[in-house]
Formats: structure tokens, sequence, C-alpha cells
């Protein structure tokens, strides 16, 4: 069959080429379908009993979403970042929480989570984008 780590390094190496033409958008969603591929892992490898698998898996999913968390623009629309900001906060210490006690449910229940943002984050247009991006220059410059 094939060799699973050149699959992995092509994966890497697709993702960097990506991320590298990757609009502001677009490497949220890349982040989004990161954390939920780590979730899913980690579900599989406490089905497993792969205890060091399922570290390492939570472990990158917490920081994708803790990258996601930073990423949040306070100056767009404060409500929304708040409540986002709470909703990650909410599933980090949910995955911990996972680990610990080795729930796969809980783990369902963050990635449920996660899709119904990333779905929303999905349906977002390219005009919606081009708003967005020039609305921010125009802050961008009325603070200069």
């Amino acid at each position: 069959m094939y060799n699973s780590k050149g699959i992995q390094a092509y994966r890497k190496d697709s993702l960097k080429s990506d991320l590298a033409s990757a609009d502001p958008h677009r490497v949220i969603q890349l982040l989004m379908q990161g954390a939920l591929e780590k979730l899913a892992l980690g579900k599989g490898c406490i089905e497993r009993s792969d205890w060091e698998g399922k570290s390492t898996s939570l472990t990158r999913a917490v920081e994708i979403i803790n990258a996601l968390k930073d990423a949040l623009d306070r100056d767009v629309n404060p409500e929304l970042v708040d409540n986002l900001d709470m909703l990650y906060e909410y599933m980090t210490m949910r995955i911990t929480e996972a680990s610990v006690s080795k729930d796969i449910s809980i783990i369902d229940q963050v990635m449920g989570l996660l899709l119904q943002i990333k779905g929303a984050w999905d349906q977002i247009t390219p005009a919606d984008k081009q708003a967005a991006y020039q609305g921010q220059q125009e802050v961008q410059a009325g603070a200069v």
C-alpha cells in the first residue's frame, strides 16, 4: 500500500502551501478543520486505549482552539467576539475534562460546537469577506 510517512509529509507540505497562499478567512477555516481532525484522532485514541496518542492529539486540539481564540478581532463585533471567546474557553475546558475522564461523548460535544461555528464561517461569501476587509482597512486608516 502507501507509505504513511510519505502521505503525512505530503499532507504537511500541502497544508504549508495552502497556508502560504491563504487569506485570513481561509486560515481560520484550516485551523477549525485541524482542530476537528485532532479531536477525531483523540477520540480514536481513547477508543483504542492509546493514551500517548490521546494526550498528543487533544493537546494539539487545545493549542489550535487557543490560536482561534487569539485570532479574534475585538474591534469588529465585541459582543460576538466575547461569546466566541467564552465558547472557545469552554471547549478547551471540556477537552481537558475528556482527556482526564477518557469520555468520548465530551469530545463529540466539542466537535458539534466547533462544527456549528465552522458551518457559519464556511457560509461567509466572497462579497462579505471583501466588505469586512475594506471595513478593517478603513478602521486601520482612521487609527493612523
